[in-house]
């Protein structure tokens, strides 16, 4: 089980030490116990999977107590390194709801009548970010007359933002997973398979190959598998497979999921359905060169603004900027973590990655770049983790960087 991995495992992660740095985070900050919501938190500090709305209260020393829904509880508590007695169960009953029990946790368990209280707000593009509602906001204001609730996300951010060498190896297995997927496909689409498969079978051939070799869950909120076909693949960067059968003359792109102790495979491979045109192999090799170009520039110092920039700088010498998406990565750190990228609030939009943040060595972000032309009813994805370093990148993906033609 991931939370209970024996110290000379090379997947293994010290959560307690993970506690014990937010907690002097936490006195820094004069914060009296911090309220984690985000499952980006629950994955970071619990290692386990926490799907349901929970509540992880952290107080200044101690272990952390962690309350969530009821019909979870006992497995929650069978996968964590938290000692059972600090895994509980909530329920709509009397005194049971999620407010009372986090009420009484602090003022009564932990015997601080009045301080400050770190909670997890704001906005996201990811639809499960689990930030703290209106709702639970204002009720605890109203249990918790004399604290005062400080928003202190930024806390957590900053711990996860480079990856320890645990994380790292989870990450590196959770790759190797996908390349198997990605294998999978590619032998049932060659010698004219192809013709006998549609969108949604080519995602279950793919899961079941990664299942077989350990993943846990196609974690993707966003489709899971996702994989598409003909102008489908030029619609933008979430597209959850359909029935849609596979087409002699399109594209096709398979965006692959496998998660390994938290760990998030991802990775997106494209095909030309053959024979192809000279315009769908030229859109290909264009994109190919830009994905190559952006890879090689990847290393400690760099920017989201510098990288893009060499992008397009690529793309106008190509002709071929019309058919880009700006930008050319996401966030990525264990289960729930996704999308943003850095951990302060400097940017120009609040909750977006700060154009300028400056990339260090250990940080992990996905290089995802988008190539489409609705008109040709073409597209392509490139999705990747990769491990910033001082003069490169490491992309886990091994799975060669190449545009297909199967007959």
């Amino acid at each position: 089980m991931a939370g209970r991995l024996n110290q000379s495992s090379p997947y293994y992660i010290d959560n307690r030490k993970r506690v014990a740095d937010l907690q002097k985070a936490m006195e820094r900050e004069g914060l009296d116990a911090y309220v984690g919501t985000r499952p980006r938190t629950l994955s970071f500090l619990l290692d386990a999977f926490i799907p349901w709305r929970s509540y992880v209260v952290i107080p200044r020393t101690g272990e952390p107590i962690l309350h969530t829904f009821i019909v979870d509880a006992t497995r929650v508590g069978d996968e964590t390194w938290l000692s059972t007695d600090n895994v509980r169960a909530y329920a709509p009953m009397g005194g049971q709801d999620p407010i009372s029990l986090i009420t009484a946790c602090l003022t009564e368990e932990l015997g601080i009548s009045r301080g400050r209280l770190g909670v997890e707000d704001g906005i996201a593009t990811y639809t499960a970010e689990g930030n703290l509602s209106h709702y639970e906001y204002t009720q605890l204001e109203a249990a918790l007359p004399g604290w005062t609730l400080v928003n202190a996300h930024h806390l957590v951010d900053e711990l996860s933002i480079i990856k320890d060498a645990g994380t790292v190896a989870r990450f590196r297995e959770a790759s190797r997973i996908v390349d198997v997927g990605q294998r999978a496909v590619f032998e049932a689409l060659s010698n004219g398979g192809w013709k006998h498969l549609t969108e949604t079978v080519v995602g279950g051939i793919a899961a079941l190959a990664m299942r077989k070799e350990g993943s846990v869950s196609e974690w993707n909120f966003a489709g899971l598998n996702e994989i598409s076909s003909g102008y489908r693949t030029a619609l933008g960067a979430c597209t959850p497979p359909t029935t849609k059968k596979l087409a002699q003359g399109e594209p096709l792109m398979v965006d692959l999921h496998s998660m390994f102790h938290l760990a998030l495979g991802d990775h997106s491979h494209n095909y030309l359905i053959g024979p192809a045109t000279k315009r769908q192999r030229r859109h290909a090799d264009n994109f190919v060169d830009l994905v190559q170009t952006v890879l090689d520039h990847y290393k400690e110092g760099a920017t989201p603004s510098s990288l893009a920039q060499v992008m397009m700088d690529r793309a106008e010498s190509l002709d071929c900027s019309d058919f880009l998406l700006p930008g050319c990565e996401h966030g990525i750190g264990l289960f729930g973590d996704e999308w943003r990228i850095g951990h302060a609030m400097d940017g120009p939009f609040p909750y977006w990655t700060n154009p300028d943040h400056v990339y260090q060595e250990g940080e992990m972000v996905i290089c995802a770049m988008q190539y489409a032309s609705l008109e040709e009813g073409i597209g392509f994805r490139y999705e990747n983790p990769i491990l910033i370093g001082k003069r490169g990148c490491e992309p886990l993906s091994k799975y060669p960087l190449l545009i297909e033609e199967i007959l």
